[in-house]
C-alpha cells in the first residue's frame, strides 16, 4: 500500500516549527519513542523487497522463519482479548482501522482485521505513519491543500521507500509577512466597517420605515382616499358701540376704538365655543343628527347615543372662532359636510351672538340705571314725607307759618309801645299843671296800665307755654327745621332726578350691537381636508417624535456607557 504524505508550507511565527516527531510525542507518548535493541529503524514493518526476522514482541504465537511470520499473529477474539492490550492501544487499533477502510465493529474487532491484513497496529512505524497522515489531513484543511511539487511521497508496500527529491522551503520573509499580514488586516477593518455601516443603515431605514414611513403613508391614504370632504363658511363680525353726537374729555379718544369693546368681543368668542351654544345649535338646526350620518368616514362620524362630551369635542373641531384685537373682528370658520348646513350653522350661531351682546348690553344698563333710580325714589319718598311733617305742625299750632305769627305779634307790640308812649307824654303834661284836673288824668293812667298789661301778655305768649303746652319760639323752631328739611329733600329729588338722567343718557351710550363685515357664504369646492399639508405635516410630527426618541436613547446610552 501507497500512501502520499503533503508537506504543507511552513508558517512564518514567532514560534520555531514543531517537528514530526515531536508532533508524534505529544498525541501517544513518550515511551512510544523509546529505543528497541531489536528495531530495525523500519518499525519491524514488512515488505516485499526486505524482511526481518519478527522479535518476540511481536510474534506471540507463529514461528520466527518463513514467509507467513507475520501472518502467524493470532487471529481468535478471544486470544486478543487475552493479551491484555491497554486502552491507549485499542485506540490506536481503531483509528489505523479506520484510516486504512477496514470495517471494524469493537477495538478488538479492529486489531483482528489489522492483523488479517498483514498490519501491525502497535508497531512504531504504524504510529508515526498514522500521526504523519493526520498532519497532512490538519494542513490541507487550513491551507486548501498544496501543488504535487510540494508533496512528499512515502511509498508503502513490502518495504519503504524513502523521499527521493526533498526541496527546500520557500519562506517568505519576515517584513513583507509582516506588510501583507498588516495590509490583510487593514482590509478586514475595512470590510468590517463597510459592513457595519450597511448595517446601521440598514437598521435606520427599518426604524423610519415602521416609526415615519408606514404612519405618513398611513396618514395619506386615509386623507386621499378615505376622509369625508367639509365644506368651511367663513364669517367676519364685529361689536360696535352707540356714541352721541358729541364727546369731551380724554376718556372719548378711546371710545370708538376696538379696545372700548374688547371684553364684550371676548364674551362673544367664549359664548359662541362654549357647550351652551352647542346644546342650542343642537337643539335648533341638529348638530348631533348630522355629524352622525353613516356617510361620514368613522374617524370624523359620532357614535349613536355619543356623549356630551363627544359631541363638543365634535363642535369644537368644527366651529373655529378667532378674534383679533387689533382690529376688533371676531373671524367664525363652521365646516359641514355640505355647503348649505355650514352657512345654516353660521347663521344660527350669528344670532345666538346677537342674543348674547343685547343681554350683554342690557344688563348693563340695567345696571346702571337701578342705582339712579333708586336713589331718586328714596329722595322722592324722603321729600314727601318731610312735606307731611311740615303740614302737620301747622295743622297743630294753628299756623301757616312761625315767622308770621311772630310778625304780628311783635307789630301789635310795637302799636302797643306807640299809644303807651302817647300816654305817658299825655299824663307827664297833664301832671305838668299846677292844678291838674284829676278827671282827665284818671282814665289816662287807667289806659297806660292797660297798654303795659297788653304788651306784656303778647311778650309773654312769644315765650311763655300757651294753652296748646307749647310758647310760640318752640313751634317757631319745629316749623323752621321742618320747613328745612322740606328743602333738603327737595334739594336731594332734584339731584336724584338729574343723576337718573346721566344714567339714562350713559345707558343710552352703552348700546352694544353686532355688525356683520363677510356673510357666510356656501362654498363650492371642500375645504377640507387638505390631503397634502396634512399629510406633510404628519410626516413631520413623527419625523421629530423620532428625532426625539433616538436623541434621547443616545444620550442616555452614552452617559450609561461613560
Amino acid at each position: 500500500m501507497t500512501m502520499k504524505l503533503k508537506v504543507s508550507r511552513f508558517r512564518t511565527r514567532k514560534s520555531a516549527v514543531v517537528p514530526l516527531a515531536a508532533t508524534a510525542r505529544r498525541v501517544i507518548g513518550d515511551d512510544a519513542f523509546m529505543p528497541d535493541p531489536d528495531d530495525d529503524g523500519f518499525g519491524g514493518q514488512s515488505f516485499a523487497t526486505a524482511r526481518r526476522a519478527p522479535t518476540p514482541a511481536n510474534d506471540i504465537a507463529a514461528p520466527k522463519d518463513g514467509p507467513n511470520a507475520q501472518n502467524a499473529a493470532p487471529h481468535d477474539m478471544d486470544a486478543i482479548r487475552r493479551e491484555g492490550l491497554t486502552g491507549r492501544q485499542l485506540r490506536m487499533a481503531r483509528r489505523m482501522a479506520l484510516k486504512h477502510g477496514l470495517p471494524a465493529t469493537s477495538d478488538f474487532d479492529a486489531v483482528r482485521l489489522l492483523r488479517q491484513s498483514g498490519i501491525d497496529p502497535f508497531q512504531r512505524s504504524s504510529v508515526l505513519e498514522l500521526v504523519a497522515s493526520n498532519r497532512v489531513v490538519e494542513d490541507n484543511d487550513g491551507d486548501g491543500g498544496e501543488p504535487p511539487s510540494r508533496a512528499l511521497t512515502l511509498s508503502r508496500g513490502d518495504g519503504v521507500q524513502l523521499p527521493q527529491i526533498i526541496k527546500p522551503i520557500q519562506v517568505p520573509s519576515t517584513e513583507m509577512r509582516a506588510e501583507q499580514s498588516h495590509l490583510a488586516e487593514v482590509g478586514r477593518i475595512q470590510r468590517d466597517m463597510m459592513a457595519r455601516r450597511r448595517r446601521k443603515q440598514a437598521l435606520l431605514l427599518a426604524r423610519m420605515a415602521m416609526f415615519v414611513f408606514l404612519p405618513t403613508f398611513l396618514a395619506g391614504w386615509y386623507y386621499f382616499l378615505v376622509a369625508t370632504p367639509l365644506y368651511s363658511a367663513h364669517t367676519e363680525f364685529l361689536i360696535q358701540q352707540s356714541e352721541p353726537a358729541a364727546q369731551a374729555g380724554l376718556g372719548s379718544l378711546l371710545r370708538g376704538s376696538p379696545i372700548a369693546t374688547s371684553q364684550d368681543s371676548v364674551a362673544v368668542q367664549g359664548y359662541l365655543q362654549s357647550p351652551e351654544a352647542m346644546e342650542r345649535l343642537d337643539l335648533d338646526q341638529g348638530f348631533r343628527t348630522h355629524f352622525s350620518n353613516p356617510a361620514i368616514d368613522p374617524i370624523q362620524r359620532l357614535a349613536p347615543g355619543a356623549s356630551n362630551t363627544k359631541v363638543y369635542k365634535m363642535f369644537k373641531s368644527n366651529v373655529k372662532i378667532s378674534y383679533d384685537p387689533t382690529e376688533g373682528v371676531i373671524k367664525m370658520d363652521v365646516s359641514a359636510t355640505d355647503p348649505q348646513t355650514s352657512v345654516k350653522f353660521s347663521k344660527a350661531l350669528i344670532h345666538y351672538a346677537e342674543g348674547q351682546v343685547d343681554h350683554l348690553t342690557t344688563r348693563l344698563r340695567a345696571d346702571q340705571m337701578a342705582g339712579a333710580q333708586e336713589s331718586f325714589d328714596d329722595a322722592q319718598k324722603k321729600m314727601l314725607d318731610a312735606q307731611r311733617a311740615l303740614v302737620g305742625l301747622q295743622e297743630k299750632f294753628k299756623t301757616i307759618s312761625s315767622e308770621a305769627e311772630v310778625g304780628l305779634i311783635t307789630s301789635q307790640i310795637a302799636a302797643l309801645n306807640s299809644q303807651l308812649t302817647q300816654d305817658r307824654l299825655s299824663l307827664a303834661q297833664m301832671q305838668s299843671n299846677a292844678s291838674p284836673n284829676k278827671a282827665r288824668m284818671d282814665p289816662v293812667i287807667r289806659r297806660i296800665a292797660t297798654v303795659e298789661q297788653q304788651i306784656a301778655d303778647l311778650r309773654a305768649t312769644m315765650t311763655e307755654s300757651n294753652e296748646t303746652g307749647q310758647s310760640l319760639a318752640e313751634v317757631q323752631s319745629e316749623l323752621l327745621v321742618a320747613q328745612a328739611d322740606v328743602g333738603t329733600r327737595q334739594l336731594m329729588l332734584a339731584q336724584s332726578l338729574a343723576a337718573v338722567e346721566s344714567a339714562r343718557i350713559e345707558a343710552n351710550r352703552q348700546t352694544r350691537y353686532l355688525s356683520l363685515s363677510v356673510n357666510p357664504v356656501a362654498p363650492d369646492d371642500p375645504t377640507y381636508p387638505r390631503a397634502f399639508e396634512d399629510t406633510l405635516v404628519v410626516m413631520l410630527i413623527f419625523a421629530g417624535i423620532y428625532l426625539m426618541i433616538s436623541m434621547t436613547i443616545a444620550i442616555l446610552r452614552e452617559q450609561v456607557t461613560a
